[in-house]
């Protein structure tokens, strides 16, 4: 059972507690994080713009600091979507197939999702550690390459443990769950006509 946004019900008990307090904590985390970095691109793209138009002149990293917090914004918002049910998806076929089969589908999803987001996460730690190898740097900052993309293999790793948790409630919970906090709302095929 959902509550009034579509929400599930907070898990009870010790552990899972403990788990969504830690979740939420992230959450508060990550959505600073997102804000933040849409404002600085946007202050920064602006910047920019008047430093271009008005004196002819760039500011020499502003490309740069973009780049790097369109990387984070990405990866960051990932795990903010999964979270909160708003990932893609393509639901005509699941929505045709009934409550009960539109559930173990959820579940064979997610599980299928949170396994190829983890073996990304691997192939993106080994990626990162080949950049710590290179002591390469950024053009413009002159920083460590590898920590405009340390934010990766933790966006595809927390990314997976969400879908992870949603295979979990869709098997322990009634109903079918986007998330572990977002229930599904099934609608019959039927009711859809015009």
């Amino acid at each position: 059972m959902s509550d009034s946004n579509g929400e599930a019900p907070a898990p009870q008990g010790g552990v899972l507690s403990v788990l969504k307090r830690l979740d939420d904590g992230l959450s508060v985390v990550e959505r600073q994080l997102l804000g933040w970095s849409i404002v600085i691109m946007a202050v920064n793209t602006v910047a920019n713009v008047i430093m271009r138009l008005g004196f002819s002149s760039s500011i020499f990293f502003s490309e740069e600091l973009n780049q790097f917090l369109i990387i984070l914004v990405t990866f960051v918002g990932i795990s903010e979507a999964a979270r909160m049910g708003r990932h893609i998806r393509m639901s005509a076929f699941t929505d045709m197939l009934g409550p009960q089969a539109s559930k173990i589908m959820m579940i064979i999803i997610t599980l299928g999702t949170a396994a190829l987001l983890f073996l990304l996460a691997w192939y993106s730690i080994g990626y990162v550690s080949s950049l710590i190898q290179s002591n390469r740097l950024t053009p413009a900052l002159r920083i460590p390459y590898y920590l405009t993309v340390l934010i990766v293999p933790f966006g595809f790793t927390v990314t997976g443990i969400q879908f992870v948790l949603a295979a979990a409630t869709n098997i322990f919970r009634p109903g079918t769950h986007l998330s572990y906090r977002v229930e599904d709302t099934f609608t019959d095929a039927d009711d859809h006509h015009l």
